[in-house]
């Protein structure tokens, strides 16, 4: 159930010491062909951290053979040395491993603003390297876990028009500063499908548009967020692009349901799905102003069904609708109807950890679903001690 499961992979995660609860924190992803062909897509922030400029160059070609991790430290906000540092780490492994630096991915995550050990990060690389097996996706999940409490894992197998097997793996962190801006956290995904640059590209972006770019926990996009996908072409299957995008749309899916239901501090796990919209990007737009409500995840925290602060949340939004025609469902129960008073409120269960917001807005066929999480006590006290 990992980076490992399709043919021509192999992983590990070890521990280098740059964490001070001395888990583990370097990571290593190797394509071992025979295709080594690569897409990714990366944050949007302005403010990118050094290892995002070096990924966009290296996988610019649609190639990459590998790609190496560190949790507990982000390498982002530190200048040419921080660049640098992240050229060296790529070297590190391409010496190795025997491949050119060029082909190989470097990601990082941690605290903003400090400079990585390099001697610890080097020798995590040859540490990583060594301990390279055909098993090891495990490990390298656990490896670039940072406030996460669980590695996050999925697999998909399918088959081409000619029976023939194939499979796509996933692994993610994240559990803060979940915000979409073309990624949303650090992802490697691997298949053992026989593709092309262009095709891995197109489904990549697809299939992380409707997934990962619709996970916002907090509304906070991180310098660092990366996806990347890796395909060795081992398994002989030639997908073609529509299955192929549809089980890597699954994968992608599972992992983002995984980071929403292990968001900081997070009570439950909060699906908002506006329907009936004129458009897509509406129904979009509108599922999403209620996510970044702090107002509706408080009240979910408090397990209070205010269908006022979804409407008011929807009301700030340029979507076609017209208020009195609005209706909200919450867990079942329709608490406002046509823009007025519906059943009961205190009809609504917000017991249990899965919450579903429904948002009718009369306006056309279009609908889309953003996932959240409620605004905690535990989230606050979380990110209000992180770098100390």
């Amino acid at each position: 159930m990992t980076v490992t499961a399709p043919k021509g992979f192999r992983a590990a995660g070890v521990t280098a010491g740059l964490k001070a609860s001395g888990k583990p924190d370097v990571a290593l992803v190797v394509n071992d062909g025979p295709d080594k062909s690569a897409a990714a897509v990366f944050t949007s922030n302005r403010v990118a951290a050094a290892p995002v400029h070096w990924s966009r160059q290296a996988i610019s070609d649609g190639r990459a053979d590998a790609v190496i991790l560190n949790s507990g430290g982000a390498n982002a906000c530190t200048g040419a040395q921080g660049f640098q540092n992240a050229h060296t780490t790529a070297e590190k492994a391409a010496d190795i491993l025997g491949i050119s630096a060029g082909d190989v991915v470097v990601c990082s995550t941690g605290l903003i603003g400090e400079q990585l050990p390099m001697d610890k990060i080097l020798a995590g690389v040859e540490a990583a390297s060594a301990g390279l097996a055909a098993d090891g996706g495990h490990d390298a999940a656990v490896a670039i876990m940072t406030t996460d409490t669980v590695p996050k894992e999925s697999v998909f197998t399918g088959t081409d028009s000619e029976g023939t097997e194939y499979t796509i793996g996933g692994i993610a962190k994240g559990a803060g500063m979940l915000a979409p801006g073309l990624a949303t956290m650090l992802v490697v995904l691997t298949t053992d499908a026989v593709t092309n640059p262009e095709m891995l590209d197109v489904a990549l972006r697809d299939a992380v548009r409707v997934t990962f770019n619709r996970a916002d926990s907090d509304g906070c996009m991180s310098t660092n967020d990366t996806v990347v996908l890796l395909s060795s072409g081992a398994s002989g299957a030639v997908p073609g692009e529509v299955d192929f995008t549809a089980g890597l749309t699954q994968v992608c899916a599972e992992l983002a349901r995984k980071l929403i239901g292990d968001a900081e501090g997070a009570s439950h796990d909060i699906a908002i799905r506006a329907f009936n919209a004129a458009s897509e990007s509406d129904a979009e737009v509108v599922a999403r102003a209620v996510a970044r409500s702090n107002l509706f995840k408080t009240a979910i925290f408090g397990k209070d069904p205010n269908w006022g602060r979804v409407l008011s949340a929807v009301g700030t939004t340029d979507a076609v609708f017209e208020p009195d025609a609005l209706s909200v469902t919450i867990n079942g129960v329709e608490v406002c109807r046509k823009g007025g008073i519906g059943e009961d409120r205190s009809l609504v269960d917000l017991g249990p950890r899965e919450v579903l917001v429904e948002i009718d807005l009369q306006a056309g066929d279009a609908e889309a679903t953003i996932l959240t999480n409620d605004l905690t006590h535990d989230y606050v006290h979380e990110n209000s001690a992180y770098s100390s």
